[in-house]
C-alpha cells in the first residue's frame, strides 16, 4: 500500500512510500536534495523497514534536529 508522510523540519515536504510485509518497495521524496534523496531511496529499496529505521533514525542535517533520512525512519515507524 502506498502512503504519504508529511515531513517536518527538512527541505523535502513529503515522502511517498510503499512497504509490503515489512519490506520497503518504493520511496520517493518530494523536494529536497534530489540526487542525495534519490540515492537514499535506491539504497533502502528491498530492505526490511526495521533495518532502515535502525540505520537512519537520529541522523541530523547541519544544525537541524532532523534530516530527510531521519524523517524516512519516522514515516516507516508511523506506517508499521
Amino acid at each position: 500500500m502506498k502512503q504519504t508522510y508529511r515531513t517536518s523540519g527538512t527541505c523535502s515536504t513529503a515522502i511517498e512510500l510503499e512497504v509490503e510485509k515489512g519490506i520497503v518497495k518504493e520511496v520517493l521524496f518530494v523536494g529536497g536534495c534530489h540526487g542525495n534523496l534519490q540515492g537514499i531511496s535506491s539504497l533502502v529499496k528491498g530492505m526490511k523497514s526495521e533495518e532502515v529505521i535502525s540505520r537512519l533514525e537520529g541522523i541530523r542535517c547541519g544544525g537541524k534536529l532532523t534530516s530527510c533520512p531521519d524523517q524516512l525512519s519516522k514515516a516507516l515507524k508511523e506506517f508499521k
